[in-house]
């Protein structure tokens, strides 16, 4: 069966500055498959090119068997598409705006789009000023969704919405893939590819740093603690936990960075008069200083003075 998605040694570049470089994949059919990095990474670049919205320096890529450059209409009329960032028509509303793109499509099953429009929580009446962020990203989705597409090309989809509207999202997306059809979701979120992804693709200054599956991300799981006890602690009981690193102390309060379990460390500071104790997921941005600041420094350094790709 050939891939829905694959690209060969993918190239864009903006005249001097690093868009993105020899990016290679290949995803298949009914997958949900997660495109990750920090902001600025390439997602969005490759994306773009994808959709033919830009045109690739070299290399090649091919949507459902199409080469990209070739026919790219074939290839939009099987995609729903919603961008990192987009604006549509001000003085429309809700409910105008969605029967617009359903009639570019040639119509769409009503009965879907209302569901959607149900589960989404969205208020249709408005005009698409009038609505928030996350309302907005909202009638994105249900645009993309709307006429079932076959594949599904989503940047940053949850960006605006609130955690149960997150919910909703995940699960209308778990029907899709039911039903047969594949999704290519770029995050810079590492818990929300941990929930909806198959495979992932990590992209840092412009190259794939790793492309696996999803399970393979949990050794990049870590949180950041924060303890705060009523005297001196010292740092060597915690050093010597397994999978505690960068241990620091100032002011009775002690920050470490701990990966896997966090039990060992909720017992050690119990041995203590604990006051206070933190807890956080990092960013995706501090994930990735933190464990490919060196690699990338040798595989992938940046052109001087290059800007970032989004």
């Amino acid at each position: 069966m050939p891939a829905i998605i694959e690209t060969e040694r993918l190239t864009k570049s903006y005249g001097s500055h690093r868009g993105i470089v020899d990016v290679d994949l290949q995803i298949q059919q009914g997958e949900v498959f997660g495109f990750l990095g920090p902001n600025g990474a390439g997602k969005t670049t490759t994306i773009r090119v994808l959709l033919d919205h830009i045109r690739p320096s070299s290399g090649r890529a091919t949507v459902f068997g199409i080469e990209t450059t070739k026919d790219p209409v074939a290839i939009h009329r099987r995609i729903g598409y919603l961008p990192g960032e987009f604006t549509l028509y001000d003085r429309l509303t809700g409910r105008q705006t969605l029967e617009y793109f359903a009639n570019l499509r040639g119509g769409v099953d009503q009965a879907y789009q209302r569901s959607l429009v149900e589960r989404f929580d969205l208020d249709t009446s408005r005009r698409f000023k009038e609505y928030s962020k996350g309302n907005k990203q909202k009638v994105g989705l249900i645009i993309a969704l709307q006429h079932r597409p076959e594949l599904l090309i989503l940047d940053e989809p949850t960006s605006g919405l609130d955690p149960l509207v997150q919910q909703t999202f995940f699960a209308v997306l778990r029907e899709a893939v039911a039903e047969g059809r594949t999704a290519f979701l770029s995050s810079h979120v590492l818990s929300e590819v941990e929930k909806t992804c198959d495979r992932v693709a990590i992209i840092r200054d412009g190259r794939l740093t790793r492309v696996d599956r999803v399970e393979a991300l949990r050794d990049l799981a870590h949180h950041q603690v924060e303890l705060r006890f009523s005297g001196v602690v010292p740092t060597a009981v915690f050093e010597a936990i397994a999978g505690v690193s960068d241990v620091a102390s100032e002011d009775h309060v002690l920050r470490m960075r701990v990966s896997g379990p966090i039990t060992p460390v909720v017992r050690a500071a119990a041995q203590y008069e604990l006051l206070d104790f933190v807890s956080r997921e990092p960013s995706l941005e501090e994930t990735f200083l933190a464990e490919y600041s060196d690699a990338t420094a040798t595989v992938a350094a940046p052109t001087p003075g290059a800007g970032g790709g989004r």
